[in-house]
């Protein structure tokens, strides 16, 4: 099997690559990132053995994306150059907020002081910078208004930082595979991206939107399509599946940052003309590409940086009780659908069990009710819990949903009562075991157990990030030392307005890995990232220029 590497032939990988694009494409795509110099000396690199020490001549890219939904997509586009302005006459709704941006109108907001600027903004996000390029998007839109953005969008080609994002499918991420028949819970407007409005690209497409939300389909083109008409397409690689990203030289101290910084070996990529480029080789990143034929070409990549934009639909949430490997124990609403849409539950006689009380349970709910397949719904909380996510939607913009919570409130089962013919609910219950024969063990807050019979359980209780490629799985890096990482418990804990993770250098997250879930606020990720590294590279720029080639370049 050929393997390609930063350190081995790209050309002689590109020969035995099978995809859509031919080896001169794929090349020309690298030399846009390095450089013509650059580029003719990849194409002469001879083919040599993975096990070559990574002390010798390497292609290192200044930035690997790991991720490409809309988190990676937005980074993408301001790594590309396009930065936001104050448009000539807008005026935000908050005075003060405005004033601040008035200072400062002939700058680009990535290259104004983001602390400043959030300073005493409120929202949806624990994050101040997401709340800022928010509230910047859509003034005021958490007091249902639809007011501009203020911003208007600009090319800068020099600022351009070369990177490159690696995603599983098409870009768009987990969009591709979430259930086509539901809405979304945000509106369209509110799933956008910089630059190109989802209603403008709707009309472009002659799409008929008949609501404010949208199903996933139709975001997934959207963003498909974002990549494409931005001109981002150099920078995305599909069908890439990450195996593991360590780094290549770490300081005595791991838990000292500023240590780490200052051991940290520099190596200089030396140019045909004699140029050094201050660019460390910090991370290495392994993993495969699969070809058309299904067959895996293996990889290996170095950066200097690396953002991790992999969303939290990796890994469903499981109960952890006996019985739930059995194959009609399904986790995920694709399955679901697949079941019904290939007649699997037609005539049967037992209802769907479904475990949880999120959104994604409510779909399921609704996907059965709408199949005409009896529901027994269980979990957790009481139906009065504050918390419920039913509790924080208005019920005219979601009225489905508040459907699914009458029928949890009303149609609950009692010690006294059977099962009701299309909807059960089961408030306060565990499940504690599933059974060979179909059967389900629960119990109730009480204490009293109840056997029930079923078609198929679907259990829908969240899912987590699968960060399996990172040393310890990325337990170390959350905010909680040795524990998981997840979008609400354990958060990858980082700087809020670099997004610089703090507990390793040169490591950056965004989107739901640090809270962000909605596409709303994980934009301003991509804007604190992008200034960290605009800031960044300006100074390699100016030790590049005086001549100061000999340092531990910038960290």
């Amino acid at each position: 099997m050929p393997v390609w590497c930063c350190r081995c032939s790209l050309a002689g990988h590109f020969r035995s690559y099978s995809g859509p694009e031919t080896e001169g494409q794929l090349l020309n795509s690298f030399v846009q990132y390095f450089g013509d110099s650059l580029g003719r000396k990849i194409k002469s690199m001879p083919l040599i053995e993975e096990t070559v020490l990574p002390g010798d001549s390497l292609l290192t890219l200044p930035v690997v994306i790991i991720g490409n939904g809309p988190s990676g997509i937005c980074l993408s586009y301001l790594l590309s150059g396009y930065r936001p302005y104050l448009s000539p006459e807008a005026i935000h709704p908050n005075p003060i907020l405005h004033t601040k941006l008035e200072e400062a109108r002939h700058l680009s907001i990535v290259d104004q002081d983001l602390e400043y600027l959030s300073e005493g903004l409120e929202g949806r996000s624990s994050n101040p910078v997401a709340v800022l390029f928010d509230t910047l998007l859509h003034p005021d839109a958490d007091f249902g208004y639809d007011y501009p953005p203020v911003l208007h969008w600009k090319l800068e080609q020099h600022n351009y930082i070369p990177h490159i994002v690696l995603g599983k499918g098409p870009p768009g991420g987990a969009w591709h595979s979430m259930e086509g028949s539901m809405l979304t819970i945000s509106f369209g407007d509110w799933m956008e991206l910089p630059g190109l409005t989802f209603k403008d690209w709707a009309a472009s497409k002659r799409r008929n939107i008949k609501s404010d939300r949208v199903m996933p389909e139709e975001i997934a083109c959207y963003y498909k399509h974002y990549v494409k008409v931005m001109g981002l397409q150099k920078n995305f690689r599909d069908n890439v599946y990450i195996t593991s990203v360590s780094r290549l030289y770490r300081g005595k101290d791991d838990e000292d940052r500023s240590q780490l910084n200052e051991n940290i070996s520099t190596r200089h990529l030396e140019m045909e003309d004699g140029q050094k480029s201050l660019i460390k080789r910090n991370w290495e990143v392994r993993g495969y590409q699969r070809a058309t034929d299904g067959s895996h070409v293996p990889f290996c990549l170095f950066a200097e940086n690396v953002a991790l934009a992999t969303g939290t639909f990796d890994s469903p949430g499981r109960l952890q009780v006996e019985g739930e490997d059995f194959p009609f124990v399904l986790h995920s609403m694709s399955d679901f659908g697949a079941a019904i849409s290939k007649g699997k539950l037609r005539g049967k006689t037992d209802p769907v069990l479904i475990v949880g009380a999120g959104l994604t349970a409510a779909d399921a709910v609704l996907c059965a009710y709408n199949n005409n397949i009896p529901v027994i719904h269980v979990f957790r909380r009481r139906v009065t819990d504050t918390s419920l996510i039913f509790k924080q939607l208005p019920k005219k913009l979601y009225p489905e949903y508040h459907k699914v919570y009458h029928m949890m409130c009303t149609q609950s089962h009692t010690v006294d009562s059977n099962l009701h013919s299309a909807y059960t609910s089961f408030p306060e219950h565990n499940v504690l075991s599933f059974k060979p024969e179909m059967k389900c063990v629960l119990q109730s807050a009480s204490g009293l157990k109840k056997i029930l019979k079923f078609s198929v359980a679907l259990v829908l209780i969240g899912s987590h990030p699968n960060l399996f490629f990172l040393k310890d799985q990325g337990h170390g890096i959350g905010h909680h030392s040795n524990q998981p990482i997840t979008c609400k418990g354990n958060p990858i804990e980082i700087d809020p307005y670099t997004y610089e993770c703090t507990k390793e250098a040169n490591l950056f997250a965004l989107g739901p890995l640090v809270g962000d879930n909605f596409v709303r606020f994980l934009k301003g990720g991509a804007l604190g990232i992008a200034r960290c590294l605009a800031i960044r590279q300006k100074k390699k720029h100016e030790l590049i220029e005086s001549g100061d080639g000999g340092g531990d370049g910038v960290p």
